[in-house]
């Protein structure tokens, strides 16, 4: 009978054990990335469009396909960072260009930027 309790026992406590690291691993798994959060994100906007529109079937699957993958006005909020990206690089080789360096640079920059 003792044998049986610490038999018993044992199997609790793996099967804690067990079930915590499984319970850790879908913590882990439950934080979206920012790729993950910027495609959640697109796809409400796409989605909402799509109701708002009323479409239904095959030209549903049509607008969500090309609203996803960046094709309409809806995906328009995840083009943005391209924007700031372009105008990164081209200001970036407007300060190369013009040798400036130091506070100069950063001041110019910062006046680039801001368009």
């Amino acid at each position: 009978m003792a044998v049986n309790k610490a038999l018993i026992l044992c199997l609790s406590f793996a099967c804690s054990v067990f079930a915590g690291n499984v319970l850790a691993a879908d913590d882990a798994k439950k934080a979206p990335s920012p790729a993950q959060q910027a495609q959640q994100e697109r796809m409400k906007s796409c989605n909402k469009d799509a109701k708002d529109k009323a479409l239904k079937g095959d030209e549903r699957k049509a607008f969500m396909s090309n609203c996803l993958s960046g094709k309409t006005e809806s995906a328009a909020p995840a083009a943005e960072p391209a924007t700031q990206q372009n105008k990164m690089k081209t200001c970036n080789k407007e300060a190369g260009d013009k040798a400036l360096k130091g506070d100069e640079r950063k001041k110019f920059m910062s006046d680039c930027l801001k368009g």
